[in-house]
């Protein structure tokens, strides 16, 4: 399993102050030596944490390939191709929102998609698309041209996250899976058997397969023993888990468990 590790949360805590430091450009030797595969970061429309300067930086002096996730909006696409990452991965995007929520709509965004497609593959970039476990969804990524599908792994984490993570009546508590223990296990099963199916797909039409968000040191185990799935990016709860261990340790910790 190869893990891609998400630096944006060095750039959110260096925007918290405005100021210099910590440079998330600083983590790329260290989550190589720490023995990850791939450097991920996020531009976003608003530059809320990486900016242009630091993905430049990144691109240019990171000695492992760089999946930069980005909106499908045309001055983003323009921007990214001029700094031309090994593989663009287009997600879903809105400015009021914490993080990204759902996997992007292939079908409603076709034509827009299509043309970014035509674009990547002119410039020689890997494109991915960032999609929930869906059948209708995966088919269309293959229709355009995409070399890789990252499935959306939000729903499964928040149901494991209700079931064994204590969140009821708290401020982190999601109302709609405040459910009993019991149907709350039957949904997580069913998450689990959607990304099985999806990931299975995608590999039977010739799709390389990714999986990301929402993923930490309790819950990747279930996506890890799904064989179809070749790559994980995960960053938040690396960033998180370094707070107190440091962070190649935090990576390497990731990595133990990606490599069982």
């Amino acid at each position: 399993m190869l893990l891609g590790v998400n630096i944006d949360h060095i750039a959110v805590l260096r925007e918290a102050r405005k100021i210099n430091d910590p440079d998330p450009l600083d983590a790329i030797s260290l989550v190589k030596r720490a023995g990850a595969d791939q450097i991920t970061i996020h531009l976003r429309e608003d530059r809320r944490h990486i900016n242009d300067m630091d993905a430049l930086r990144i691109i240019q002096n990171s000695q492992l390939p760089v999946n930069m996730e980005c909106a499908i909006d045309p001055e983003i696409i323009e921007t990214v191709i001029g700094l031309n990452p090994h593989r663009v991965t287009l997600v879903p995007e809105k400015r009021e929102e914490v993080t990204t929520e759902g996997g992007l709509d292939l079908i409603k965004n076709f034509q827009a998609i299509d043309e970014v497609s035509k674009r990547l593959q002119k410039a020689n970039i890997e494109l991915s698309v960032f999609i929930d476990p869906n059948i209708l969804q995966i088919k269309m990524a293959k229709s355009l041209n995409a070399q890789w599908i990252e499935l959306h792994t939000g729903s499964y984490a928040n149901i494991y996250a209700m079931l064994f993570s204590n969140l009821k009546n708290t401020n982190h508590s999601i109302q709609e899976l405040d459910l009993p223990r019991n149907e709350l296990h039957v949904k997580l099963q069913n998450s689990i058997k959607e990304i099985k199916e999806s990931a299975k797909l995608a590999q039977d039409i010739g799709l390389k397969v990714a999986a990301g968000h929402g993923l930490n040191y309790q819950n990747v185990a279930e996506i890890i023993n799904i064989s179809e799935i070749i790559e994980l990016n995960i960053g938040q709860s690396i960033i998180a888990r370094s707070v107190f261990t440091g962070f190649e340790n935090a990576v390497i910790e990731m990595i133990k468990l990606c490599k069982k």
